[in-house]
């Protein structure tokens, strides 16, 4: 693999996250360059890594996936080489983000963990939009198995608490 292809792979994530005004997770990177076969997974985790290394992105770990944000020193490099990156490649980033920004958004702005406290678990729920918090919920479960379902059910059931928490909070 030469530096140059790797150097193209690093410019792609990077325009992908500058693009966007959310985190993505590992998964969605991965979808878009593995789907299309810009390379393999090998050498997108290893230019990952390096866009980590050289601080161009802040990885945040979320359960069990990674959010990827693009940092300003990222921001500064994709401005200056952006030109490496074809207008087919860009005119390709551009689609799927168009075709998939509501579940991409849906994706990273709704979030759930959970973590060890006393020999109980908290599970960290929240909603964001636009990197600000529109909910943030904290609850106290006896089990690990019961933070993991909420955990698990937070990304379908969401959007109906918080409606209905909005409601009664300021009803009609």
């Amino acid at each position: 693999m030469t530096s140059e292809a790797i150097l193209l792979y690093k410019l792609m994530i990077l325009y992908m996250l500058n693009r966007v005004d959310f985190p993505l997770t590992g998964a969605q990177i991965s979808q878009f360059i593995l789907d299309r076969g810009y390379t393999n997974y090998f050498t997108l985790q290893l230019s990952l890594n390096e866009l980590i290394e050289n601080d161009f992105i802040k990885p945040t770990l979320e359960r069990n996936h990674s959010l990827y944000e693009i940092t300003e020193q990222g921001k500064e490099a994709v401005e200056l080489f952006e030109f490496k990156v074809s207008d087919s490649i860009k005119i390709d980033i551009l689609d799927y983000l168009k075709e998939q920004k509501i579940e991409l958004r849906n994706e990273s702005a709704i979030s759930a963990d959970y973590y060890p406290l006393n020999n109980e678990y908290v599970t960290q729920l929240s909603i964001k939009e636009r990197n600000q918090t529109l909910l943030e919920i904290k609850l106290m479960v006896p089990t690990k198995e019961q933070a993991i379902h909420i955990c698990d059910s937070w990304q379908d059931k969401s959007e109906e608490i918080y409606t209905y928490l909005i409601t009664q909070v300021w009803p009609d």
